[in-house]
């Protein structure tokens, strides 16, 4: 495991999500959010590990700017804003729910509380379930409900979800943390009227190479390649790509490849009940005394 590597990672990824923080985006699009965030991470020396998200109200998570994207983010909105950087693959994962509208100030903040509820009981040894049982009790106790179906993930080289949950509610089974490994823990919480659960919606914005197979059509194969270049495996944006491609023809090859199974489409996540959700996210390290805390606020 390439430590070092991961705070780099998360020293810039803990500096990035503290501007989002801090900054206004009322009356600002999705598209500005997320090309000015993505900026930023580039700016210090790392890449985008994933299209930053930006997931509005009952959207919990897998919204990103479509090029020229004209969502304008309103005062009552409840913004989660995810994003991710990495050096030489090791990604460090984190997020913050803003929003402008004090109303729902207990939401966010009981997403934030159940996230440091969490970390403050892990160590290496410690049990996934039982951080679950943590993060639930926790959103419970504030009058809230976690998302079941949604959970924290390992991380490894270029693989953001790499094999292992962090669950937000008490489950069966499950392992112990490493201290050869990082984690990203994020509670999602949503109100006492939501289902506790989502969905997948229509929209399809975020992507990911599934596989290099030839699909026997030239500009495809060519665009294949670039992704390869360009992302790895991680996921990626189809306005990361009209740099290189007019957006019709880029969207048109995306649609092919999609289709022949080389990429995949995320679809966005919906609150069943239609409900707001706010999510908190940190990566970190365990060690035997407790955490290395990668996306520390600066």
């Amino acid at each position: 495991m390439q430590v070092e590597d991961y705070l780099k990672a998360g020293r810039i990824a803990g500096e990035v999500r503290e501007i989002a923080r801090n900054t206004d985006w009322v009356g600002r699009t999705a598209y500005d959010l997320c090309e000015y965030v993505e900026s930023e991470i580039r700016k210090r020396g790392a890449d985008c590990a994933f299209p930053v998200n930006v997931s509005i109200n009952e959207i919990a998570a897998h919204y990103t700017a479509e090029p020229g994207d004209d969502l304008e983010i309103k005062g009552d909105d409840l913004v989660k804003i995810d994003l991710g950087a990495h050096v030489n693959g090791y990604i460090a994962d984190t997020a913050v729910s803003v929003c402008y509208d004090p109303e729902y100030d207990p939401l966010v903040g009981a997403a934030e509380k159940a996230l440091a509820r969490a970390l403050s009981m892990m160590k290496a040894g410690v049990k996934a379930r039982d951080i679950g049982r943590t993060i639930e009790s926790s959103i419970r106790d504030m009058g809230f409900k976690p998302i079941a179906n949604l959970s924290g993930h390992s991380l490894d080289q270029y693989t953001i979800h790499a094999g292992k949950t962090i669950p937000n509610i008490w489950s069966i089974g499950g392992f112990s943390l490493s201290d050869q490994s990082a984690y990203a823990c994020e509670p999602f919480v949503t109100t006492r009227d939501g289902g506790g659960f989502v969905r997948n919606g229509s929209t399809k914005n975020i992507f990911a190479l599934m596989s290099r197979k030839r699909t026997k059509n030239e500009a495809a194969d060519r665009m294949l390649d670039r992704i390869w270049e360009r992302f790895n495996t991680l996921p990626f944006a189809l306005r990361w790509l009209t740099s290189e491609w007019e957006e019709g023809e880029a969207r048109n090859l995306l649609e092919l490849l999609v289709k022949k199974k080389a990429v995949q489409a995320y679809p966005v996540l919906v609150e069943a009940e239609g409900q707001r959700v706010a999510q908190a996210e940190h990566t970190f390290i365990p060690t035997d005394e407790g955490v290395t805390l990668v996306t520390a606020a600066p």
